[in-house]
């Protein structure tokens, strides 16, 4: 028996989108949409031409795309048969990856409460330190292990502020100068990611004004997108701290990350800290 040559890349992903189209569209009934009946049908669901009368396209094009051939898409007609089939927001985005084209970016809301279940993930992290940021990089939830490792105070509201305004943080902070170009490039690659978002613009002004170290690095127009740091501290009570800080987008809350902060091994950080945290829990029960 002859061995069946494998798809390409490309080849897969139009077999792909072909099945989700078949899968999408079999699921609707014409009621679900407004149209009449018409009778019995052979195969259940919308058939393809009703697929591309409500979705505003041609017959012929939508029937090409469903049969996965290599043609061109723009995002408003994935957009058009995303609202025409119901999809959610998790297989709209699929539609546009199998079809070749970037997702449009999430909408971030405002930064509001986390919920009892992240809140709990926070605590549980304890005695390390962790912390939710929303997309202008303000703080929206602290556990007590980042404020006390890093030295967050009630009037710290913004990572980047924080970093290049608070002088105890960054008297504590080994690895400043180092990780200041870094961070900032960060925060240039996710500003770029919503360019009609003003907010991003009053923290930069603001900081150009008030940080000569700032003002230095922001026209470099570095970018950087990693997800993970060392941050080094020296805590004037446990001592050398090292941690590997680790940053997970919060999909349900798009905008929003989790970081987390480990010790990083063999620096006697986790010893040292719960020290530290154990320490603090005796003169809080007291």
């Amino acid at each position: 028996m002859a061995s069946r040559t494998p798809a390409s890349a490309p080849g897969r992903r139009r077999e792909e989108l072909r099945d989700f189209l078949r899968t999408r569209r079999a699921r609707l009934t014409p009621a679900d949409v407004g149209m009449p009946d018409g009778g019995r049908r052979r195969t259940p669901g919308l058939r393809r031409e009703e697929v591309a009368v409500l979705a505003g396209v041609g017959v012929s094009w939508y029937t090409w795309l469903e049969q996965g051939r290599d043609i061109k898409v723009s995002g408003d007609v994935l957009d058009a048969i995303a609202r025409t089939l119901r999809l959610d927001r998790a297989e709209r985005e699929h539609l546009y990856l199998l079809a070749g084209l970037n997702p449009p970016q999430a909408e971030a809301g405002p930064a509001v409460p986390i919920t009892p279940e992240l809140r709990r993930v926070l605590d549980a992290w304890s005695p390390r330190p962790a912390y939710v940021r929303d997309r202008h990089w303000n703080f929206v939830a602290i556990n007590d292990a980042a404020r006390e490792v890093f030295g967050y105070g009630d009037t710290d509201h913004n990572c980047l502020v924080t970093y290049f305004t608070n002088v105890r943080y960054r008297s504590m902070n080994t690895h400043w100068a180092a990780a200041a170009p870094d961070d900032v490039a960060r925060f240039r690659a996710d500003a770029a990611r919503y360019p009609d978002d003003p907010e991003f613009d009053r923290i930069i002004e603001d900081l150009l004004t008030v940080s000569p170290e700032f003002a230095e690095l922001w026209p470099r127009h570095e970018v950087s997108g990693g997800g993970q740091a060392v941050k080094g501290i020296r805590h004037p009570d446990a001592g050398e701290l090292v941690f590997e800080g680790t940053l997970l987008p919060l999909a349900d809350r798009p905008g929003h990350a989790l970081v987390l902060h480990n010790p990083r091994p063999g620096t006697g950080t986790q010893e040292r800290l719960e020290r530290l945290m154990a320490r603090r829990a005796l003169a809080a029960a007291g």
